[in-house]
């Protein structure tokens, strides 16, 4: 990305956008969250102080964490979706980049049937991450491993969604079908722990994933071309090519030893 700064440019918009539709949700669900525990709570209108306030707090606490997950979660889902214009042109991009032959496989969709398939798709993976989801923020009550072992597992879990959400821009150009995506990615985990995890415990920070999409989307166009044994290029500064060179002459060959002179006859030029 640091070599087409115009297409970085580009791929930032798709995440502003998102990042401010999320803020906005963030805020409210802060500002209103204790309203809406305490109308879904009527039960404990009768309870004694502060039992009530204790347990609506909690599940204020609870309800804004839940939310923060679900927006780490599903913010590469959405933001692809608003994107899916830009991040498609970025992608068959970086594919012509690395192709040998300059070219890029292209979908014979039109827009909004890929629109279409694209949410159709995060819908799928939305609702396997909100399974995950769920688990793991009730296995973080367990004492001790919920705050150690869970968080990370969390990241693991997280990475693989999000890279199979950012593999799909290049494998569904490919016509590449979600059942099988999944296949690919089961198939080389510790790639794309390697890809993912890292990438998840950054976007925890909206700032960052705002900045990185661009870049993770030519990422995982690459790992696509990797899950799929597609030949790719280097990306590194073409090598000049030699100059080629005159051809030599063969070399002289040795001199021959002059024959013995018969005697008397030294100093005589012959």
């Amino acid at each position: 990305m640091a070599r087409h700064g115009k297409q970085y440019g580009f791929g930032l918009l798709p995440g502003l956008i998102t990042l401010v539709l999320y803020a906005a949700a963030l805020v409210a669900l802060a500002l209103w969250g204790t309203d809406f525990v305490a109308w879904a709570t009527p039960f404990a209108d009768d309870w004694s102080s502060p039992w009530a306030g204790l347990f609506r707090g909690f599940l204020t606490a609870v309800l804004f964490a839940l939310g923060l997950l679900l927006s780490v979660l599903t913010f590469t889902a959405v933001t692809l979706l608003i994107g899916q214009p830009f991040y498609e042109s970025l992608s068959e991009k970086v594919d012509r980049d690395v192709s040998p032959d300059g070219t890029a496989p292209e979908s014979d969709l039109p827009l909004w049937r890929e629109l279409w398939i694209s949410a159709r798709d995060s819908l799928r993976i939305l609702a396997r991450a909100l399974v995950w989801g769920v688990l793991l923020f009730a296995l973080g009550f367990v004492p001790v491993v919920g705050q150690t072992v869970v968080p990370v597992i969390g990241f693991f879990v997280t990475g693989f969604f999000l890279t199979e959400e950012l593999t799909a821009v290049a494998l569904q150009r490919r016509g590449v079908e979600v059942r099988e995506r999944l296949v690919l990615l089961r198939s080389r985990k510790t790639l794309v722990w390697g890809f993912g995890t890292p990438l998840a415990v950054a976007f925890l920070v909206p700032f960052v994933a705002v900045f990185l999409m661009p870049g993770a989307v030519a990422g995982a166009t690459l790992m696509a071309r990797d899950l799929l044994g597609e030949e790719t290029t280097g990306n590194g500064p073409e090598e000049e090519p030699e100059t080629p060179q005159a051809p030599q002459a063969p070399p002289a060959p040795p001199a021959q030893p002059h024959a013995p002179r018969p005697p008397g006859t030294e100093g005589v030029t012959p």
